[in-house]
Formats: C-alpha cells, sequence, structure tokens
C-alpha cells in the first residue's frame, strides 16, 4: 500500500508521520520551492514544528513520481492553491481508481466552492473523500489520541479510509455520507476560532467566550442548513469537535491570529509573524460573501472580516457585537 501526501506544511508533515507504520510506501510532494534542505536529506522539519519523519518516507516535488501506483492521495495544500494542485495531478496522471482525500479545511475564493467542489470540478471522475476534525498537529506529533470524520459520497470509499487510515490508540476514525456538513463544519470554526483568540485576549472572559462559541456555532449551522447540511453532523466531530478544540488552543494558528488582533496588531505584519496560512483570514470574507448570498446574519464572522480588513478598534467591535438588535434565540432541533 502506498499514500502520497500533496503539501509539505506542518499538518501534511503531522499525516505522514502519524501513518507511517499504516502504509508500505510513503511520499511527501511540495513545490520545490517549500522543500527544505534539511527536509530532503535529513527528513527534519523545524519550524512551524518540529517534526522527524522515517528513514522510508520519500520526499519530491515530481508530482508525477509522487502519485505512481498510490493507493490514497491526501491533498493537505492551503485552499488557494487547491484547485491548482488539482489541475497538477490531472497533467500527471492521476488515475480515476486512486482515491483523493482532502484534508484542508476552507473555502475557495471568489468561487465560494468547497473543496469537494473544486476537485471535482478538476477531477470530476476521481474517487474522494474528506478529512476533517479536531486535529491540532502539535497535540498529534505528541501522541495525543484525537479522532475525525471521514466523508464521502461513497461510503465503501469513506470505510476504505478509515480502515487504512485508522490509527489505534491515537486517531480514531468515524464515517459520514455528509460531505457537506463535515466540509463546512471544519471550514467555518476557523473564524470562529479568530474570534476566541481574539476574546481571550481582551481578557473578556469564560461567559464571553461560552456565549462566542454558541453563537458562533450558531452562524455555521445556519449557513451550512442552507447549503444542504445535516445539522446533526455539525455537532459532530469535524463541528463542535473542532470549534472546541481550535477555539480553546494557542496551538491553533487561527486562534493566534485572533488573539493578535486582539492586541491591535494589523493582519500583513501578524500573517508575516506567523510564517504559515491560517485558513480563518480568507475564510472570513467568503462566509461574508456567502451569508450576504443567501441572506443570512452572521455577526460574529462579521465582527472578525472587520476585524481582519478594516481598521475598526477591538473596543469599537466588542460594542458592535454587544448592542445589536435584541431577538429570539433560534432552536435547531
Amino acid at each position: 500500500m502506498k499514500l502520497t501526501v500533496l503539501g509539505a506544511g506542518c499538518w501534511g508533515l503531522t499525516l505522514a508521520w502519524l501513518l507511517t507504520n499504516n502504509f508500505d510506501e510513503i511520499t511527501i510532494w511540495g513545490r520545490e520551492q517549500d522543500l527544505s534542505d534539511d527536509l530532503i536529506n535529513n527528513k527534519h522539519c523545524s519550524k512551524p514544528l518540529e517534526v522527524q519523519l522515517a528513514d522510508k518516507i520519500e520526499i519530491t516535488s515530481d508530482m508525477e513520481a509522487a502519485i505512481e501506483s498510490a493507493d490514497i492521495i491526501l491533498n493537505v495544500v492551503a485552499t488557494s492553491g487547491t484547485r491548482s494542485v488539482c489541475e497538477n495531478l490531472k497533467k500527471s496522471g492521476i488515475k480515476a481508481t486512486q482515491i483523493l482525500v482532502n484534508a484542508s479545511k476552507g473555502i475557495e475564493l471568489p468561487s465560494l466552492m468547497r473543496m469537494s467542489e473544486v476537485i471535482k470540478d478538476v477531477l470530476p471522475e476521481q474517487k474522494l473523500a474528506i478529512l476533517s476534525g479536531p486535529t491540532l498537529a502539535k497535540e498529534v506529533l505528541s501522541g495525543l489520541p484525537t479522532a475525525a470524520s471521514v466523508a464521502s459520497d461513497d461510503m465503501e470509499i469513506a470505510e476504505f479510509v478509515q480502515k487504512t487510515c485508522n490509527v489505534p490508540g491515537k486517531f480514531r476514525l468515524y464515517t459520514n455520507s455528509d460531505v457537506i456538513g463535515v466540509e463546512l463544519g471544519g471550514s467555518l470554526k476557523n473564524v470562529i476560532a479568530i474570534a476566541s483568540g481574539f476574546a481571550h485576549e481582551m481578557g473578556l472572559g469564560d461567559n464571553c467566550t461560552g456565549a462566542l462559541l454558541t453563537r458562533g456555532m450558531a452562524e455555521i449551522v445556519r449557513i451550512s442548513m442552507h447549503l444542504g447540511a445535516n445539522p446533526s453532523t455539525l455537532y459532530g466531530l469535524s463541528g463542535m469537535g473542532d470549534l472546541i478544540a481550535t477555539c480553546s488552543s494557542p496551538m491553533s494558528r487561527n486562534y493566534t491570529v485572533g488573539s493578535m488582533l486582539g492586541k491591535g496588531k494589523k493582519i500583513d505584519d501578524i500573517l508575516n509573524e506567523l510564517g504559515s496560512v491560517a485558513e480563518g483570514v480568507k475564510t472570513s470574507k467568503a462566509v461574508c460573501e456567502l451569508a450576504k448570498k443567501l441572506d443570512i446574519e452572521v455577526p460574529v464572522s462579521n465582527a472578525i472580516y472587520e476585524a481582519v480588513y478594516t481598521d475598526i478598534t477591538p473596543e469599537d467591535l466588542l460594542a458592535k457585537l454587544m448592542n445589536r438588535k435584541l431577538k429570539e434565540e433560534e432552536r435547531y432541533v
């Protein structure tokens, strides 16, 4: 069995490390400029996380060689790069029988497509699954246990990925047929994670955090249901589970972005300092555009969009959220 991981960022390297004993062969593909000498020669990465890979793992920038004979291909590139990677896969001769598993969480701009829609737009016949859940890379690398969802329109594909990528004691996988819900839960929670980091930095307290996560979850469910998701999915691993983990941990890049915004820093400076992608930044724009298109209120997401893309102060942003028109709380069950 061969696994190919597309993307040499921290989550891609972590997945390759985690699944080392599940596969006979593992190849990591990355753009030439993203592959350091240390990674190529020593199978080692020190930033943004330290990862030591097994000697058997191959590192390459040759897509055709990377995907040759792969049983499972994991897409772990940034959302903004998924379409171009799929076009590269097509040119490199990916076979319809190979299973492509997307592990990137986000919405494409300006199309507002989910990642499965982007992939199917370029590779309409491809076998496809979605991997999403509470998976902070640093904790996974420390050997701490977690669980995630594998979603697909074809349950045979989901079950194959589940059995092949499950790691006893460390990485427990559940199948799910609700692709829309699993994707949107994993994508939209990144915006709420920015809000959570923002609130923590401002010292707004645990009551505020509880209210923020609850109202943020309401926005996630509201949008996802309009787009065809089953609301129960959003209260599962890829929704509530991922939301809790990401919104409560400084290990989350999106939480860290929110914390820096709460200090009054500008987004360009934050991203330069972070040195890696925080999907919630672009997703805040995508979710606000989606909400406008669907005529849905998303005040928390709108607030984060303003925090990222305008000069509004943290204090004015808080006042704007707290002094909105009073309303009834939604019920989804």
